[in-house]
């Protein structure tokens, strides 16, 4: 999605005029240093950098390498939401612009190896609202520009990003209040059309189904966390069962890299893998065809072929189904809203303790509506505890971690 084009990407919707050919896709697992300010993540671009050379040079003797994939919290980390930094305060001091000088550095690696770079970084976008960071959603061309940008729209109930929904009156004035305004597709004619979520996101079908019905064909969705990519006796846990779905359901590739190890801060003598690896790529009909266990400066590859599954879904009268919707016997079911609107057009975002009390508000509406039922006995549910000592649990304190470090990290 793009702020200068109406919040989609530069590319217009068209018809493809010529084949594509098979290319590899890669996807990225590096090892984090969370920032105490934006300089800091140079240190982390140093490492993404120094995976990509890799990466192409042992991947694209194979297939060129016309994809390469970021995993979530590559650049800055999870700083903001692991001290629960009140929301302006962390998009002043800690996050990025786009452009800007972060993406010009991988602008210049992906014109150098001709590939996409698709990347995930909070940043804040000033054309919708100052003093806000969003979850975002980035790609850069082979020629370095900026050509797609959108929103994460779901969140983990432990992130502060503004969405779309948390300012939707605002949204929808620049952007309008269609599919594309919140699942934009950026269309090419050598990768196919890309389309982009992020984490939480794909725990809700109608997220991929979103973008295939706004005709992605690949769909880059980064990390998850542990437990869900332990859960079940399957490596990746319930997130290689999603992305799985998903490519299943809407015949779309998935590209999945998962965060490597994170250091928290810079006192930290050893990185704690808070996802457990299981980066993977998922084929249009659900098979993984790209896969590692580890997440500690690694890579993932699959083969990506546009071509076959333009076929397939235009061939095929059985697996394809997204042709078989009934789409009216559906419509109804979202008309009732269940998480409010527009929560931070006019207040700064909430902070952790505060926010659970919106999620439990959803939870008592959809007891009310009858769609959850109470159990026979009630008992208190997760709550937010802070590391330290409540008192003095303050981002003023907290920076002091990084009080050694300079701007290369």
């Amino acid at each position: 999605m793009d702020g200068k084009n109406g919040g989609r990407s530069k590319t217009p919707r068209r018809q493809q005029s010529k084949p594509i050919a098979p290319y590899m896709a890669v996807g990225l697992s590096t090892v984090v240093h969370g920032i105490g300010e934006r300089s800091h993540i140079e240190r982390n671009l140093n490492i993404v950098e120094d995976a990509i050379h890799a990466a192409v040079s042992i991947i694209g003797i194979n297939l060129p390498v016309k994809l390469i994939a970021l995993a979530e919290g590559a650049l800055t980390g999870f700083t903001d939401e692991i001290f629960d930094i009140p929301h302006v305060v962390a998009a002043r001091e800690l996050f990025i612009d786009i452009p800007g000088p972060e993406t010009e550095r991988l602008a210049h690696l992906a014109s150098h190896y001709n590939t996409y770079i698709v990347a995930q970084c909070k940043a804040r976008w000033t054309e919708v609202m100052s003093d806000r960071f969003f979850n975002t959603l980035f790609v850069l061309s082979p020629r370095g520009e900026v050509v797609h940008r959108a929103a994460k729209n779901h969140l983990w109930c432990r992130e502060r990003s503004c969405t779309p929904h948390d300012i939707l009156d605002r949204w929808v004035e620049l952007f309008g209040d269609g599919i594309d305004a919140f699942y934009p597709v950026l269309r090419t004619d050598d990768i196919g059309n890309l389309g982009t979520i992020c984490c939480s996101d794909g725990e809700y079908p109608e997220a991929v189904r979103a973008l295939a019905f706004n005709g992605a064909e690949v769909v880059y969705r980064p990390s998850e966390a542990v437990p869900m990519t332990q859960t079940g006796g399957d490596l990746g846990g319930t997130w290689v069962l999603q992305n799985r779905a998903h490519a299943h359901f809407n015949n779309v590739y998935m590209v999945c890299p998962n965060v490597g190890p994170v250091y928290v801060h810079p006192a930290m003598e050893h990185p704690f893998d808070i996802a457990g690896g299981n980066s993977h790529i998922v084929d249009y009909q659900g098979a993984v065809i790209g896969h590692t266990v580890s997440g500690y400066n690694s890579f993932v590859a699959g083969i990506v072929d546009i071509e076959a599954l333009r076929q397939f879904r235009t061939m095929n009268l059985n697996s394809n189904w997204m042709k078989d919707l009934r789409t009216e016997v559906f419509r109804r079911m979202y008309e009732e809203p269940i998480h409010p609107a527009n929560l931070w057009l006019e207040h700064d975002p909430g902070r952790h303790a505060e926010v659970d009390e919106v999620y439990r508000a959803n939870i008592r509406r959809l007891v009310e509506r009858g769609s959850y039922t109470l159990p026979a006995g009630s008992f208190p549910g997760a709550r937010y505890i802070p590391a330290g000592d409540p008192d003095s649990a303050d981002w003023d304190s907290a920076k002091s971690l990084w009080s050694a470090v300079g701007a290369s990290g």
